[in-house]
């Protein structure tokens, strides 16, 4: 069998390549930013950095979420410095007062008559591309997008054969029990290849491989269609003890009930799907260099309303297995910049679906390895 060859080391620290990224994968790609519910509240907004762009999204007063480039059309100055704020009525520029509704319609420009040729409907805030899908908000910087399920649909079909398997598991349902946020030192695509594979997990996640098994044996099973791993068959729930009676979701089946999934929605979502709760984690680059993984373990609203609600037992699984992965991807990226690593490495038989990422980067940047 014939191995297939990864991406050279300067695809992972290159400031030219990352910039490559931004502009042609992240910036015409849907990108999830953040959940719905972060931005819960008329005039509340979020700003997030994609695709070289400052963006707000920002809940209006009908109940809308809209985006829009977190730039004043005066002079340029960015209108929204942190990342959460409240903002009443209007977005106003702290520069020279200029203010804009929850809309983005240019509604106030002070001590500028109304006489005067200024063009009020062509200067509000320029438009993003906002779906929201599964209660996660996407983010698209293309000037005609596709829908956001022609882009993640597919993938879910690859993924379980067809889509109702994922639907059953009402994921806009849910609602966030425990958010964890983390700086990885490392480059973002490392990131997604070491959730894209198992090899590692035998001697990096001892404590996953207690309560999944068959992810001794390197095997990922995301490039198999349906294909779930199974829990181990000592253990009562995918908690660190092993033990626990948290019910089911309420849309799925008993053929469920001993099963995880874990998959990949291209660019920056990682989603695993357990029978009583969801973990999803979404990727965004910092910098050549480095990434900050938000990770939410999602429960039902009622189960999070239940008196002593408390998931650690469940949520340190996975934050022990997030630290490990961390720590090996800032050690990858430490090997990047080596002479050794100029064209790269090798994706060896339990890897090779990776190369479809691969792939996938390289199409992006209309580029060869």
């Amino acid at each position: 069998m014939a191995f297939e060859s990864t991406l050279p080391g300067r695809f992972f620290w290159d400031p030219a390549i990352f910039a490559a990224e931004q502009a042609h994968l992240f910036g015409t790609m849907w990108v999830n930013v953040c959940r719905a519910d972060d931005v819960p509240n008329p005039g509340d907004v979020r700003a997030v950095d994609l695709g070289g762009e400052s963006i707000i999204i920002v809940r209006g007063k009908d109940g809308e979420l809209r985006a829009f480039l977190n730039v004043c059309r005066h002079r340029g100055a960015r209108l929204c410095m942190e990342q959460s704020c409240s903002v009443g009525a209007a977005i106003q520029c702290p520069y020279h007062a200029w203010s804009f509704a929850l809309d983005g319609r240019l509604i106030g420009a002070p001590n500028i008559a109304r006489d005067e040729s200024l063009d009020r409907d062509s200067l509000g805030l320029l438009p993003v591309h906002l779906a929201v899908w599964e209660g996660l908000v996407w983010l698209n910087l293309a000037e005609n997008p596709e829908p956001v399920e022609a882009q993640v649909v597919p993938a879910l079909e690859d993924r379980f054969g067809e889509l109702s398997r994922f639907q059953r598991y009402g994921v806009g349902d849910l609602a966030v029990g425990r958010r964890i946020e983390y700086e990885i030192a490392s480059n973002w695509k490392l990131v997604v290849e070491n959730f894209m594979e198992c090899y590692h997990c035998a001697p990096v996640h001892p404590e996953l491989t207690r309560l999944l098994p068959e992810f001794r044996n390197g095997t990922s099973y995301q490039g198999i269609i349906g294909k779930g791993t199974d829990f181990a068959p000592d253990i009562e729930s995918f908690t660190l003890s092993g033990s626990g009676h948290r019910p089911m979701l309420p849309g799925l089946l008993p053929s469920d009930a001993r099963l995880y999934y874990g998959f990949v929605l291209w660019p920056n979502v990682f989603v695993n799907l357990l029978p009583d709760h969801v973990i999803l984690h979404t990727l965004l680059p910092t910098g050549p260099e480095t990434s900050h993984v938000t990770c939410d373990w999602l429960f039902t609203p009622e189960e999070i309303a239940r008196p002593g609600f408390d998931p650690t037992d469940t949520v340190d699984v996975f934050d022990i297995t997030n630290r490990q992965d961390w720590e090996v991807c800032a050690r990858t990226q430490l090997g990047m910049h080596s002479r050794a690593y100029d064209r790269g490495g090798l994706y060896v038989s339990n890897e090779q679906h990776i190369a479809v990422f691969r792939d996938m980067v390289l199409s992006k940047l209309g580029m060869t390895a």
